[in-house]
């Protein structure tokens, strides 16, 4: 357990917190004018690795080689030239800073961030964090790294959850959830729609897909899996034999088949660990997806009700209306698409070159 405080005066920023893997969807945004929830779980806080906010460089400033040097590798609108390590924690769990009225940033609905730190420590003024709260972000407090400092704190420390553990007590996300609507004159309104995480989710392993393609057809598995990509798929990469064959694996399924190309494996919610088949060597390139989207991949349908009486125990689901489903085709996430694309050394081929420079073609025919 760690608490953050201010390194200008040492005062306390945080509640307690255990560090997590950082969400695929961190920087997502989503739609136009929707409110999404808190990013982070409480209690827990996750790090950005990359420099991530103001001030941003554009790409004629920053050239291929200081772009290759940090590891992107294909032509982006801007880099962040703040410092790396930025921290993000739920709204909840920040204590002690106060917002700064005149940064909005720009700003929608909400907060968004773009004129740099909002909170300021409470004790000494320092700026220390930017709260997103903006529509069509992920609600966050993201911590400046060079503003506060990592303390240990009193608590219950416990490592990470073991793979089996994890298939014990994990939750998978639903592919469908209800977001909440701002600015429609009779109030704030839900409508389901497919979930922003599973969006997330397909960006970035639509890119670790199509760079496994090696430029060939791609098959993956029928239902949801092939729901999130094989229209993608078969739309960005040539048709016929020989397709490359991606397969479901990790903890508690059978071994992939010794001639499976391509393993959609799941990331470890707390360490972001990709899963490897264990005692093998496989030939096979591994695409990550998050645990609680994986999960419901692997297990799309629930334990089905059983009787019971008295109180109802906590396996037990209730006998609620089923979710209802949503209209329209599932949409793989562009921005997070082209972000994880420009940092696999593969976009520096022709071909996957192409996709990653001209977005707005396969957009208007649907692939995203």
């Amino acid at each position: 357990m760690f608490v953050f405080v201010c390194a200008g005066c040492g005062a306390e920023l945080t509640a307690p917190l255990s560090q997590v893997a950082l969400p695929v969807r961190a920087h997502q945004q989503y739609g136009n004018g929707l409110q999404l929830p808190v990013l982070m779980e409480p209690g827990t806080f996750a790090v950005e690795p990359e420099p991530w906010g103001p001030p941003w460089r554009r790409w004629e400033e920053i050239g291929p080689d200081e772009a290759a040097a940090r590891g992107v590798h294909a032509p982006v609108h801007a880099l962040s030239d703040g410092a790396p390590g930025a921290i993000v924690i739920a709204p909840g769990d920040s204590r002690g800073a106060v917002l700064i009225p005149e940064k909005r940033g720009g700003a929608c609905c909400g907060l968004a961030g773009g004129d740099g730190p909002n909170m300021a420590c409470e004790s000494c003024g320092l700026p220390v964090a930017t709260r997103i709260d903006d529509c069509s972000l992920w609600q966050a407090v993201w911590l400046a790294p060079d503003a506060v400092c990592r303390l240990p704190a009193e608590g219950a420390v416990s490592g990470p959850l073991s793979w089996p553990k994890l298939m014990a007590e994990g939750k998978g996300v639903p592919p469908f959830e209800p977001i909440t609507l701002w600015g429609s004159l009779s109030g704030a309104s839900d409508r389901w729609s497919w979930s922003p995480q599973w969006e997330a989710a397909a960006g970035v392993a639509l890119a670790h897909l199509l760079a496994a393609s090696e430029g060939r057809a791609v098959s993956v598995p029928d239902g949801l899996t092939a729901e999130m990509f094989q229209r993608a798929l078969d739309a960005l990469l040539p048709s016929g034999p020989p397709a490359r064959r991606a397969v479901l694996a990790g903890p508690g399924l059978p071994a992939p088949d010794a001639d499976a190309d391509i393993l959609l494996v799941p990331s470890h919610p707390q360490t972001g660990e990709v899963w490897t088949p264990a005692g093998t060597v496989t030939r096979a390139y591994s695409v990550p997806l998050p645990f609680g989207v994986w999960l419901r991949l692997v297990f799309p349908e629930q334990q089905p009700p059983v009787p019971a009486s008295r109180l109802m125990p906590d396996d037990v689901l209730r006998d609620d209306p089923p979710t209802p489903g949503v209209q329209g085709v599932f949409r793989i996430d562009v921005a997070l698409f082209r972000y994880t694309l420009a940092r696999l050394p593969a976009v520096r081929g022709p071909w996957l070159r192409d996709i990653f420079e001209r977005p707005a073609r396969h957009m208007h025919a649907g692939n995203f």
